[in-house]
């Protein structure tokens, strides 16, 4: 705000705007678009963000950008995808977006070679480098690798798994006729397996996860699809705008007239398993008008071809029939599936009617007996047998003998269209089958080293009517989700933890709960369903009803009328449920629920076709004939649960997922109408946000996403170096490498086994190591530069240390000879010793005689006689040292002359002083005078500063004995506090669970709000907001007393605007007042200074931290309690206290690692508030701060939330911060502020007010 820098702020339609803030509300932003001047709106401060300095700038990689946040993150995919760029990183995820139409050069044979062994990053991002990457990575890891395609149906994951695998059979294929199998398998399986729906022209409705095999040579050797669950209720019923399988159109459209007569096929119309949905075709306009008209139905007559510029039915179906061949299919065999293909659209055209009899069953219509002898040709089967088998049901007695006795039950026609359908979709789905098994038979391979898995699954599903399918499909979602957490964000801050890179933690929503709701033993909802098929009369209501009671208080689960739309509240509890989903809640019909999730045929209908006369239909049921000794009861339907089925494959599919490597490719759909250049921010961030990305924003923010081993680079650089540069151990390699290269030490990290690259980094370093033979060659030279430093340093740290050794032995042996002399000097000392104490008694002696001969000079009278007496002392003194040096004496002897002649010299003085004594007593008690005056003085200026002292000291004293009673103080009354603490503290605990939960489900509101206005048509289809809080999160009782005794407030200040609150605190004389606007306003700035931080650069360096670390941890551990309303006389005498901490800048820490040169911090709190603040750092210009002009620069903490009141030696006198502040200029520019009316009323204020005057 202080500087006007534009921002991301919330935007319903384009997701964000950008726009400046202009004041700070009580918990949210106040926005002014800068497209809108002078309109303004609040936005909460967790959905504002900082933009980028050039909002039209873009990067490759999300992670270059300087702010990373969602904001940006869809910033940045808008602008690339406005020039077409539809590829970006998050770090090693990439983003792709769907064009909608073909991008010029974009997937040719000339991009393939360019990426071919490129480093991510190295060129623009693109699905082929995604591929090439995983490739590198098997090879390098020699571990097999999965890329997971992900995104909602629409958003394009077919078309980028085709790109993959065209890619990798291209560019590592082993040349020979399996690498085009791999690729012209595609086709065949659209053709049978996708279909159009209405958010996708070629939406695949099943799951296939393609294997890739190599062999040691990292070849390309084989292939193979597993597929999972078929949408097998498509085959008989589709919605208005949607269309069966791609295969019965094509069938239809471009069959040769041969094949068409042969099949007895007519236009899409005629079919019952078609004309219920879209019959029109998918063509171009050259290619609609090659169809013939008698093939045509009356709605594509009427509205002309469907337009899609990759699907084209008459011409897909000639690149089927082409790949079909190219893979090893003959004529013959092709036939058989069309064949079936057919057999399966007459099938739905047999009706049926009443008989009209007693017995209540079922007879074809007239008009079918034509329709049932085309069915019953094409499948090889009995005409009456077929219609026997669909009007009635066979049932085996246990009596009448060993096998029993064959009843037949007639159907009712309801029953009867039953099994008409359920026999179609077992035909298809066994159809479906065995094209898979075909098309793995086409790229066999007998050994694999490693493999490249892409998997291609159906995305988050969300219609008006969701069924079992969708349930399905979004529990794999769930599933695949939780997958994309546990590898990128579990397991990478894992590895962070583990390899020591002291990296920030990222929090991210698990949705375990969402999948145990699902999968749980006995009450998951799968589990739930099973137990309802095995029931003697199965019914959907009562599923329905049993999921709602096992979990009636689960978050995740609720009935269909909490839904957000119309259509779903007209829903009875009996007939769905909604499951709040990791993107949204999604409503869930459940007829047909129980019918679905039987994957078994009736046995009168599967022996029928396991009769066929033809081979290939009758190889299509043989793995499904019932065992003879199966306990089944004949003649009832049997059981195989879809819903388990689909959770053991699933299970298995996670397992080898994370057992490989993983790469992953996020599409997203830029619109709902799919066209070109058309950008729904909303629903394009809703997708990042549910597909993790902003999770990962956080996380590469301080994050590491390219890592190598130190034995893998030197295994993959050493060829490119000499020798002697090999034989060094991986780690000093991988140093000598990095040191030679100068590359930034933020760049990378060195853990304890691996070295860590930023995003993009690793790129770099790997471009510059196979760069060009000149550039390595100089590379060498740094290389071995380095080395011969590095050496040359240990060769200097070895002769110092040589040197050192040498020195000491030097050392030793001076200190050797010292003690040899020093024991001679001893012995010799105590052999003469009482003979030179002698000598140097008497020469002392003699050494007085001069202070005589002075004395002697001075006196006045009797001057002769006293030099005379004088003279003949120290003849004497003479002789005793000539008779000492010359004969050996004994210490006695010594002694007694020497007693003698002191006796003597002591007469000599005595005598002496007596006359120089009076002399002298006149001037002596001058000189007593004036040095007692300068005593007196001396101790008159000592007295001060002792009484200074004790006035310092005693004030410092008050200061501690006023910090050890508040600390008393405070600990009476935390020990009052305990009682009623405890009896809270379940209470509080209770209600941040419940306000996490609340928080959770408001996120999930949000979601589920963005998921139905997708699907509503118009808002007047959406539910209003209740503005009701859920009794569930009310506070307690207790809890609420206690607020509401502790939360009492005079003024509601939370629609009051930052500047009011600043110009009352300036202005008002309203003592209540002024201390409510004070607390708001300090509330008001820490909440703006926390998001400033959350959302800081992420080059930052701490270069604008207002307040020490130690100060600003302390407030972060120890959150204080709201202040309680101060008395009016309080407020008025504040007390004023002053402080003084040590202080060092992040940035200049790591400038200084001794920390030698540290800084200080000294505030001025006037009451609870800062009102002065200086920082001194060594070697720069003091900071000096006042309340009011630098409220955004100063410690906005309270004097409680700061903890200085319990540091120790932390507070000082007013005097010594006075100085400081004098020392600094603070008077002058305290006085500025005033006179410009800047400064804030404060105790200083007055004070220099009160001295200027």
């Amino acid at each position: 705000m202080e500087d006007g820098k534009p921002v991301w702020a919330p935007h319903p339609a384009d997701g964000f705007q950008l726009g400046r803030i202009v004041d700070i509300g009580a918990d949210t932003l106040t926005i002014e678009p800068l497209n809108q001047k002078g309109r303004t709106f609040l936005a909460s401060m967790s959905q504002v963000f900082p933009a980028e300095e050039d909002v039209n700038k873009h990067m490759e990689d999300n992670c270059s950008l300087m702010y990373l946040n969602e904001a940006t993150l869809l910033n940045n995919v808008r602008l690339r995808y406005n020039k077409d760029h539809i590829y970006t990183y998050v770090a090693n995820i990439l983003i792709a977006v769907n064009p909608y139409y073909d991008i010029h050069k974009l997937y040719g044979l000339d991009a393939i070679k360019s990426y071919r062994g490129k480093s991510l990053g190295t060129l623009p991002p693109h699905v082929y480098a995604i591929a090439d990457k995983a490739y590198r990575d098997m090879k390098v890891l020699k571990m097999s690798q999965s890329i997971i395609v992900s995104g909602e149906s629409g958003a394009g994951k077919t078309e980028n798994t085709k790109f993959v695998l065209r890619y990798l059979t291209t560019t590592y294929g082993s040349g020979q006729d399996i690498d085009e199998r791999i690729v012209e398998a595609n086709p065949l399986l659209e053709a049978f397996g996708n279909a159009k729906t209405v958010r996708n022209n070629n939406s695949s409705r099943f799951g296939k996860f393609v294997e890739i095999h190599f062999n040691e040579k990292n070849a390309v050797v084989g292939g193979f699809v597993s597929h999972y669950l078929l949408e097998k209720s498509r085959i008989c019923m589709q919605s208005n705008d949607e269309r069966n399988y791609h295969i019965f159109y094509r069938l239809c459209a471009g069959a040769s007239e041969d094949i068409k007569k042969k099949l007895h096929l007519d236009s899409p119309d005629s079919f019952r398993y078609l004309n219920r949905g879209c019959t029109r075709y998918f063509a171009s306009k050259d290619a609609d008008k090659q169809i013939m008209q008698n093939r045509k139905s009356p709605e594509h007559l009427k509205a002309g071809a469907l337009k899609d510029p990759l699907l084209d039915d008459m011409g897909d179906f000639n690149r089927m029939c082409v790949a079909m061949k190219k893979i090893g299919l003959d004529d013959t065999e092709k036939l058989d599936l069309f064949r079936v293909v057919a057999g399966v659209l007459h099938l739905g055209n047999i009706d049926f009617e009443e008989t009209g009899s007693s017995s209540g069953g079922c007879v074809l219509k007239n008009q079918s007996g034509q329709t049932l002898e085309y069915c019953a040709d094409l499948l090889a089967l009995d005409q009456d047998d077929l219609r026997v088998s669909l009007t009635t049901r066979i049932m085996l007695t246990t009596a009448g003998g060993a096998k029993g006795t064959v009843i037949k039950v007639p159907l009712k026609v309801e029953q009867a269209n039953n099994a008409r359908d359920a026999l179609a979709k077992a035909v298809y789905s066994r159809l479906f089958d065995h094209v898979v098994k075909r098309v793995n038979q086409c790229f066999p391979f007998e050994t694999s080293s490693n493999f490249i898995g892409v998997l291609d699954i159906a995305g988050f599903e969300y219609f008006e009517h969701n069924s079992f399918e969708q349930f399905c499909i979004n529990y794999c979602n769930e599933k695949l989700q939780q997958f994309f957490n546990e590898r990128i964000l579990k397991e990478e801050q894992e590895l962070y933890q583990r390899e020591g890179l002291g990296v920030n933690e990222v929090h991210y929503v698990d949705n375990q709960d969402c999948i145990d709701l699902v999968e749980a033993k006995l009450v998951g909802v799968l589990d739930i369903l099973d137990e309802e098929n095995r029931l003697p009369q199965p019914s959907d209501q009562h599923f329905a009803l049993a999921v709602h009671s096992r979990h009636k208080d689960h978050f995740r689960l609720t009935v269909p009328r909490k839904s957000k739309l119309t259509i779903h509240r007209n829903l009875r509890d009996d007939e769905g449920f909604i499951i709040r989903h990791f993107a949204g809640a999604v409503c869930y019909e459940t007829i047909r629920f129980v019918e679905k999730n039987n994957d078994a045929l009736h046995m009168s209908l599967e022996s029928l076709m396991s009769e066929s006369k033809d081979r290939f239909v009758r190889e299509l049921f043989e793995t499904s004939i019932p065992n003879k000794d199966s306990k089944q009861k004949a003649g009832k339907l049997g059981f195989i649960s879809v819903g388990n089925k689909f959770k053991t494959q699933l299970n298995l599919l996670l397992e080898k997922l994370r057992s490989t490597g993983s790469s992953f490719i996020r599409c997203v759909k830029p619109n709902l109408k799919m066209v070109s250049h058309k950008f729904e921010g909303a629903l394009i961030l809703s997708q990042l946000q549910c597909s993790g990305m902003v999770s990962v924003l956080d996380l590469m923010q301080g994050g590491f996403p390219s890592r190598a081993p130190f034995h893998e680079l030197y295994n993959m650089y050493k060829q490119y170096m000499p020798d002697k540069l090999t034989r060094l151990n991986p780690r000093l390699f991988c140093k000598a490498l990095f040191k030679a290269l100068g590359l930034n030490d933020n760049d990378f990290k060195f853990g304890l086994t691996r070295v860590f690259f930023r995003p993009g980094k690793f790129a770099e370093f790997d471009q510059i190591m196979k760069s060009d033979p000149d550039h390595l060659a100089e590379l060498l030279q740094k290389v071995n530069q380095w080395l011969v430093c590095s050496r040359w340093k240990k060769i200097q740290w070895c002769s110092l240390s040589v040197i050192k050794l040498r020195n000491k032995m030097s050392y030793r042996a001076l200190a050797c000879i010292k003690i040899q002399k020093t024991v001679r000097m001893w012995l010799c000392k105590k052999k003469h010793k009482p003979r030179i104490d002698g000598m140097v008694k008497v020469r002392n002696l003699k050494k007085h005689m001069e202070r005589f001969n002075e004395v002697v000079s001075g006196l006045k009278e009797g001057k002769k006689e006293m030099a005379k007496q004088a003279q003949e002392l120290a003849a004497c003194i003479d002789a005793l040292l000539e008779k000492i040096k010359a004969t050996v004496m004994t210490w006695k002897m010594i002694d007694t002359e020497y007693k003698g002649l002191v006796k003597r010299s002591e007469q000599l003085l005595s005598s002496m002083q007596k006359k120089k004594q009076e002399e002298e007593e006149g001037e002596r008690l001058k000189h007593i005078e004036e040095e007692m005056d300068k005593e007196k003085k001396r101790r008159e200026k000592e007295e001060q500063r002792r009484k200074r002292e004790e006035e310092d000291r005693r004030l410092k004293s008050e200061m501690e004995l006023k910090r050890k009673q508040e600390e008393e103080d405070r600990k009476k009354r935390d020990e009052e506090e305990k009682v009623i603490q405890s009896e809270l503290d379940i209470q509080l605990a209770l209600e941040r669970s419940e306000q996490a939960k609340h928080t959770t489900v408001l996120e999930q509101e949000r979601r589920d709000r963005e998921l139905a206005m997708r699907i509503a048509q118009s808002e007047a289809e959406l539910i209003t907001e209740e503005g009701q809080m859920d009794a569930s999160l009310r506070r307690g009782p207790q809890v609420q007393a206690t607020k509401a005794a502790a939360g009492v407030k005079k003024y509601d200040l939370s629609k009051w605007k930052y500047a009011e609150l600043r110009d009352v605190i300036n202005t008002s004389c309203d003592i209540d007042l002024l201390a409510a606007c004070r607390e708001e306003f300090h509330r008001r700035l820490k909440v703006y200074h926390a998001w400033k931080s959350k959302n800081k650069k992420r080059t930052d360096d701490g270069s604008d931290q207002r307040a020490p670390k130690s100060v600003t941890d302390y407030a972060e551990r120890n959150p204080a309690p709201p202040m309680a309303a101060q008395h009016p006389e309080v407020a008025m005498n504040r007390q004023q206290r002053y402080f003084r901490i040590p202080f060092i800048r992040p940035g200049d820490q790591y400038k200084e690692p001794q920390n030698k040169k540290k800084g200080w911090w000294y505030a001025h709190f006037d009451g609870p508030w800062i009102a002065r603040q200086i920082e001194l750092h060594p070697e720069k210009q003091p900071i000096v701060l006042v309340a009011g002009k630098d409220d955004m620069e100063m410690c906005e903490l309270s004097l409680e939330e700061t903890g200085l009141t319990r540091k120790r030696g932390a507070e000082i006198l007013p005097r010594q911060f006075e100085e400081i502040w004098e020392r600094c200029d603070g008077i002058q520019y305290l006085k500025k502020a005033i006179e410009n009316k800047q400064a804030r009323p404060t105790y200083a204020t007055a004070m220099l007010q009160s001295l200027l005057k």
